[in-house]
């Protein structure tokens, strides 16, 4: 017996996926109404999640800076690089 989450999909539904998934891309004007291959969806995807993590560790750094040279008297700043970090 399958597990709830496993499904087979059909080739239709997994086109409209990647269809889905490719509109989520940031991608030049040029591209814009072009279909990319599922397997470069999925490597342009990977790449801006990279992208992304890398974007949100910089602000963290750039938070944590700016936090550590403003008077934060009567502030937890702890708990709020806590809660940054989670």
């Amino acid at each position: 017996m399958s597990s709830p989450r496993s499904r087979n999909f059909t080739n239709e539904e997994i086109k409209d996926l990647f269809l889905k998934l490719q509109s989520l891309l940031p991608q030049p004007n040029q591209r814009r109404n072009q279909t990319l291959s599922a397997s470069m969806v999925l490597n342009e995807t990977c790449t801006y999640i990279k992208r992304l993590q890398k974007e949100a560790d910089e602000l963290s750094e750039r938070l944590s800076q700016l936090l550590d040279s403003v008077d934060t008297t009567g502030v937890d700043v702890e708990l709020i690089r806590t809660l940054l970090q989670q």
